[in-house]
């Protein structure tokens, strides 16, 4: 199995891509391994169907240039309560993947699940690393250098600010992919996804690249300090 740079947990597939298709993007084509886990199939969405949000996952992964995408069978809106089996499938993914830096949710979210997914994936982080955990002995422990939080529906003040002036085209076409979610039509119902959210997800984007001088920019919340080896220079 090919060890991944980069790994993104969302709950539902759409979820990274709002949050950090472009970064995703960004880093596939500087040669770095990505890939994105969905815990659920979004079952409980008001518009579209699960098989239609799968194609479109795939459509969507295809055009960030995604190494994997792993499908999870937690449920909709019932993140909040886990059990420890459901668990184990998260810290699985971890220890299967061996990725070096791992993404999820920030907790501040209009949509629970949203937040439950990032609590989740802190969990299975830490439990990735117990030798001896649940019924995994047979995957190796692994330790992931960090975990970044991305923002779904939030504008919360971001610690890391990555420039994605490059890739910001190829997030906008991630994003329309999933046609059935942010498409009116005349079979859809009205929800938040409907109404021009898009264009505020770039407006956003673009917000924060104001921020440090760029086109376009995503916000990330750190879950610890980030080193860095210098303050002034290109390692920096």
């Amino acid at each position: 199995m090919e060890k991944l740079d980069i790994l993104a947990f969302g709950a539902h597939p759409d979820d990274v891509e709002i949050g950090m298709g472009g970064t995703l993007h960004r880093y596939a084509h500087e040669g770095f391994s990505v890939g994105i886990c969905d815990l659920t199939k979004a079952e409980l969405s008001s518009n579209g169907t699960v098989e239609l949000r799968q194609e479109e996952a795939k459509k969507a992964g295809d055009i960030l240039g995604l190494h994997t995408r792993v499908q999870l069978e937690l449920s909709d809106r019932g993140l909040r309560n886990i059990t420890e089996a459901e668990l184990a499938s998260v810290v699985s993914v971890i220890r299967t993947y061996r990725p070096k830096l791992v993404f999820a949710p920030y907790f501040a979210d209009r949509h629970p699940d949203h937040g439950h997914c990032g609590e989740i994936v802190k969990e299975a982080v830490f439990n990735a690393g117990i030798r001896r955990y649940a019924c995994l002995e047979q995957l190796p422990a692994h330790q992931v250098s960090n975990i970044f939080f991305y923002l779904i529906n939030g504008y919360e003040r971001p610690d890391v600010l990555v420039d994605i002036t490059k890739s910001m085209e190829a997030k906008r076409r991630a994003l329309e992919a999933y046609r059935s979610q942010f498409m009116k039509t005349e079979a859809s119902v009205d929800t938040p996804l409907t109404n021009a959210y898009i264009e505020k997800v770039e407006a956003r984007e673009r917000l924060f690249g104001s921020e440090v001088g760029v086109l376009f920019a995503e916000g990330f919340k750190l879950e610890k300090p980030l080193l860095v080896n210098h303050l002034i220079g290109d390692e920096c």
